[in-house]
């Protein structure tokens, strides 16, 4: 249980890099009154695992699982949702606090969250780096 599995399909291979396809469902989407309720939902996700072993030991329309561990998975909740709910919470608190207006406190809540995802945004291949699918 310390690995997010996806069945997929090799996509396409381009020297050392492999786009498998998958299909991501909800955790409802695979409940059986699914197709009578609206919370259930489905995407599909393309992928690329850098590993040239796999690139050459894969053909197209190959099906594959792809796996990342779960520990990636709960950094990627914190740095997607917990990091910017308190950075949220405090400014609200903070401008709340020394102004007294609450909706110009919502707004600087809000605002707050631009600079933090513009720096998740030029860190975006160093983060990558770490959140590396591989092919079981």
């Amino acid at each position: 249980m310390n690995k997010i599995t996806h069945h997929g399909v090799v996509e396409s291979i381009d020297g050392d890099e492999v786009k498998v396809r998958f299909l991501q469902t909800s955790a409802c989407a695979a409940c059986k009154v699914a197709g009578h309720c609206s919370a259930s939902d489905s995407k599909e996700k393309v992928v690329v695992v850098k590993d040239g072993k796999a690139a050459h030991s894969h053909e197209l329309g190959d099906q594959v699982t792809v796996a990342m561990s779960a520990g990636n998975g709960r950094l990627a909740v914190v740095l997607a949702f917990v990091v910017p709910f308190f950075i949220l919470i405090a400014v609200l608190v903070l401008c709340l606090w020394i102004t007294g207006d609450e909706a110009m406190a919502a707004l600087m809540g809000i605002a707050s969250l631009v600079p933090y995802y513009v720096v998740l945004h030029f860190l975006e291949k160093r983060i990558s780096r770490q959140f590396a699918f591989v092919i079981e």
